[in-house]
């Protein structure tokens, strides 16, 4: 009998992957999404896609939806390139703690066995450098520290595994990547030079989300929080391999010093506030204390033994990011 997996959110970026290889790895899936994309002619059809706002519905009425499945991965929710309006906590708050802690209720209910939840490595972040008090400073790591808490302290029989993920890239059928309208519009597309910070980040393709997710399912450990990619990176790698994928001349970059940085985030926010939006990370301190560094980078020994113990392949990050890019800017529309 095939095992039965349910991915919410499987018709996103991250749950179109994860569903393609839990199909190929003999899972019987089933999806509950938004029903915001036209699945004609791409999407598989052996999925059983149902369409809900998870937001919106009750508790009950998800219980009897959830029924029926062995497991269940939680890909859903927006992360941290998200600028809402204020206030940036009861936003987050509401989407990534209420609402995700009563699916997993609801899963538990209905009778699902485990269930692995998408987190952010910036709540590996808060544990690692407990003396930046990132979660005290950020609304948006205040809330996926608090996610993993409640999911954890509110379960008595399921298994929850946490799965703390990086810089992500990749793409699917029918979706822009959010790097697009959030991050290259912003400091890339249009501008003679590239001021960013002089660091370090942790990526990963999206294939390897997928592995790392049915890892966590198949070998994951109840209770514990995996933060995974595949390898440490600087910021020039990543802007020069995007600016390289769609330009004969890359854009040169320039790397202003801390207290630049500080004030270019605070400048970024300040914009943001004339609209009535909050940042849910404190642009400032984040170029300050984060990113002008290697603060945002995975030890090479986590990330090897989370790779291990998950079973999940590593590799193809250039790869990955020149494909996000040529999505984003087909060729001639990049400036």
């Amino acid at each position: 009998m095939k095992k039965k997996l349910l991915i919410l959110g499987g018709t996103g970026f991250l749950g179109y992957y994860t569903t393609m290889l839990a199909l190929k790895k003999g899972y019987e899936v089933g999806s509950i999404s938004l029903n915001d994309v036209n699945l004609e002619g791409w999407y598989p059809k052996e999925v059983d896609v149902r369409f809900t706002d998870l937001f919106e519905t009750d508790e009950d009425t998800l219980t009897e939806m959830f029924k029926g499945y062995d497991y269940m991965i939680y890909s859903v929710g927006p992360d941290d390139r998200e600028t809402p309006k204020a206030p940036a906590y009861e936003y987050f708050h509401r989407r990534l703690v209420v609402e995700c802690a009563k699916c997993f209720r609801a899963a538990e209910r209905a009778g699902i066995k485990k269930a692995a939840c998408f987190n952010s490595y910036f709540a590996y972040f808060d544990r690692r450098y407990p003396e930046m008090k990132l979660a005290e400073k950020h609304p948006y790591i205040r809330c996926r520290v608090e996610q993993a808490k409640l999911l954890n302290e509110q379960k008595k029989n399921m298994e929850v595994v946490m799965l703390e993920f990086p810089y992500i890239f990749g793409t699917m059928p029918e979706r822009m990547p959010i790097w697009r309208d959030v991050f290259l519009d912003r400091y890339v597309n249009g501008h003679k030079f590239i001021f960013f910070p002089k660091g370090s980040t942790t990526m990963i393709a999206v294939e390897h989300i997928a592995e790392a997710a049915l890892g966590a399912i198949e070998y994951g450990k109840d209770g514990e929080k995996y933060p995974v990619g595949d390898e440490n990176k600087s910021f020039d790698f990543m802007l020069s391999t995007m600016t390289g994928a769609v330009l004969k001349k890359p854009r040169k970059i320039i790397h202003p010093g801390k207290t630049l940085c500080a004030w270019g985030g605070k400048m970024v926010a300040k914009k943001e506030m004339k609209k009535g939006l909050e940042p849910g990370l404190n642009f400032k301190l984040v170029m300050k204390e984060i990113m002008s560094g290697n603060k945002c980078c995975i030890e090479p020994e986590v990330l090897d033994k989370v790779a291990e113990e998950l079973h999940m392949g590593r590799g193809g990050l250039k790869e990955a990011i020149e494909k996000t890019m040529h999505r984003c800017y087909p060729e001639g529309t990049f400036k």
